[in-house]
């Protein structure tokens, strides 16, 4: 018998160990702070990018005139050495992302690379103008801008496609 108080022994020590980290568990739960609202996104200014590019690129440079402020620019960059890239991310109102993609690469390749691998569909919009054609299955639908002379304009992400053709229509090219 004294095989069986000794197995019974360790049973009720990890039954109690157990129960001890488990409530170890839930004070350090309770009594450690964690935030798991949405972190506030940063505004950036692109003006002087916006300056840049525009004075340096071969084509007329893409960006928002006239958008709402609840459109909050979040990323900017130009790259003149890579295809004279230009590129300007947004937070939209209901959260979702908005990016203008513009380049001189090889059409097909820098449509791809901007959606993340959309496919062309037979639906054309117009807007300010201009005839767009919808990408959609990648990563991210997009508008692309029809006939741009010397350079591709992409408006792209995981918006819907309205919030795709507020950002279109909004576009001023200078």
């Amino acid at each position: 018998m004294a095989g069986s108080n000794g197995k019974t022994k360790t049973v009720r020590d990890m039954v109690l160990s157990l129960g001890l980290i488990m409530i170890a568990g839930a004070v350090m739960y309770l009594f450690i702070p964690h935030d798991d609202s949405t972190p506030d996104v940063k505004r950036v200014d692109y003006r002087v990018e916006l300056l840049t590019a525009r004075r340096a690129a071969s084509y007329p440079v893409a960006a928002p005139e006239d958008l709402p402020l609840s459109w909050k620019a979040t990323s900017v960059r130009f790259r003149g050495d890579d295809f004279d890239a230009w590129h300007l991310g947004f937070h939209t109102p209901d959260g979702e992302y908005v990016q203008v993609e513009q380049s001189t690469q090889k059409r097909s390749t820098f449509i791809d690379e901007a959606t993340q691998g959309a496919r062309r569909t037979d639906r054309t919009e117009q807007l300010a103008g201009r005839t767009w054609t919808r990408y959609t299955e990648g990563r991210y639908d997009a508008l692309v801008l029809e006939n741009a002379d010397g350079s591709t304009t992409v408006v792209a992400g995981t918006a819907s496609f309205a919030r795709l053709a507020q950002m279109a229509e909004s576009l001023k090219m200078a």
